[in-house]
């Protein structure tokens, strides 16, 4: 599946879709022009333990980086996969 990302104003998110819709998405908010908060991680059941939640935060990563970025991981799975991977380091606020 295909990771898509939108932004709306101050809001953005990543997300994948199937067929039967929103398969799993991770929200943010922007804080300022050069950090954003994760606040939200949700995977569809039919997904659990395929590692989409990873991916999205693999994606966000991979974003912050582009832009010289910070992220603040206040979801506790986002924050959770920080802890894990600690080659996040250099885009956590």
């Amino acid at each position: 599946m295909e990771i898509k990302h939108s932004v709306d104003g101050n809001k953005g998110r990543f997300y994948m879709e199937d067929d039967k819709g929103t398969a799993a998405e991770m929200t943010y908010s922007k804080a300022g022009d050069d950090r954003f908060i994760i606040d939200h991680t949700e995977v569809d059941d039919r997904f659990r333990g395929q590692s989409l939640g990873l991916k999205l935060v693999e994606a966000a990563v991979g974003y912050a980086r582009k832009n010289k970025m910070k992220i603040m991981p206040l979801c506790p799975f986002a924050k959770k996969m920080f802890e894990r991977h600690s080659e996040y380091n250099d885009v956590l606020w």
